[in-house]
């Protein structure tokens, strides 16, 4: 007789009561609904050849990225005892809450994984809702600052749903109040004006700065990395699990690194995009489009399910954040012929 097993009664109740992330992967012939660059970030001759490939496979890879680290540093102008690598940003703040623990506090809408993470570690989460403008709430923040002591406070600007920076002062007025660590999560900074806080780390040691090569055209590597002191990454780097970063993410994050021109040119090339695509959505009769620094951009429509369905019909993917924010629907910058279908499949869906 096969034994009786439940397995809820072993399952943490705050795992329990997760949802899984979904990332799921749905067909279309345009896909503009992840935060991707619509190009290949270097041509394949700048990769690797065929020979690196085979002596990379059959050996662990470096467990501490070390040229990769050097080459990072050597662009950033920074020590190499002042970068952690991660697979992907995820891992890091999987890290650093484990590292440091909670309150854990966080604007909302923002990238989900900062709440999900505190839950699968049982930390408390703070979410606090943004103004009126997508900006910090600095008044309700600085409020929570007080009243709960986060350890951890995370900031991603430019922001994502929004697009938008949050605004340098409120930034810095929580970098200044909190006596815990505030991270920066700039996984967007490549295509804003702003030129971040990587100049502002020597001046606040409770500042980190995190940065990924996702959004730029080497999403499938996994690469993320974390900027901040010396003894803060000593302290992240005893739970880091060994071998996180697989050798062929190091090896062409470390070409993408070395053809700097390349790769910026490919970014100049999305921003441009950008703008075509802001002055395309806000061209259209019913549509609100909210000004961008990131490589995406929120709008706002009568019927957000309704046009994502339409739009799937013909082949191009969207986000449909209704959920999120009421009434919006966030695009990916696509290339020139991408952006160009995507308009004008969505005019004739609203003429409709």
């Amino acid at each position: 007789m096969m034994k009786r097993f439940d397995l809820s009664k072993l399952i943490r109740p705050n795992v329990r009561a997760l949802r899984a992330y979904e990332a799921r992967e749905i067909p279309c012939r345009v896909k503009l609904d992840a935060n991707e660059s619509p190009y290949s970030p270097l041509p394949p001759e700048k990769l690797f050849s065929g020979k690196d490939i085979l002596c990379l496979l059959n050996r662990y890879p470096d467990p501490q990225a070390v040229e990769l680290k050097k080459a990072l540093a050597r662009s950033l102008k920074l020590s190499e005892k002042n970068i952690l690598f991660g697979n992907g940003s995820d891992e890091l703040i999987y890290y650093l809450v484990t590292t440091l623990g909670g309150p854990v506090l966080f604007p909302v809408p923002t990238f989900v994984m900062y709440g999900v993470i505190s839950q699968a570690l049982s930390e408390k989460a703070l979410p606090v809702p943004l103004d009126g403008n997508f900006d910090l709430d600095i008044k309700q923040m600085l409020a929570v600052i007080k009243n709960q002591k986060p350890k951890l406070i995370f900031l991603s600007s430019p922001n994502n749903p929004t697009g938008n920076c949050f605004s340098a002062d409120r930034i810095m007025k929580i970098i200044e109040t909190s006596k815990g660590i505030v991270v920066l999560d700039e996984a967007y900074a490549p295509f804003s004006s702003s030129r971040g806080f990587l100049p502002l780390l020597k001046d606040y040691p409770n500042l980190v700065v995190m940065r990924t090569l996702s959004k730029i055209g080497f999403a499938s590597l996994r690469v993320g990395f974390m900027i901040a002191r010396e003894e803060l990454i000593q302290e992240v780097n005893k739970v880091r699990l060994p071998y996180n970063l697989n050798s062929l993410s190091q090896s062409i994050a470390l070409e993408g690194i070395k053809n700097k021109k390349i790769v910026d040119a490919r970014i100049r090339a999305i921003t441009d995009e950008r703008r075509r695509l802001f002055d395309g959505l806000s061209a259209i009769e019913g549509i609100t489009a909210y000004p961008s620094e990131a490589n995406f951009i929120l709008f706002k429509v009568a019927d957000p399910g309704k046009v994502c369905k339409g739009l799937l019909r013909r082949g191009i993917l969207v986000k449909n954040m209704d959920g999120v924010i009421r009434g919006t629907i966030r695009v990916t910058v696509g290339n020139p012929d991408e952006n160009a279908l995507f308009i004008e499949v969505l005019k004739k869906l609203l003429r409709k």
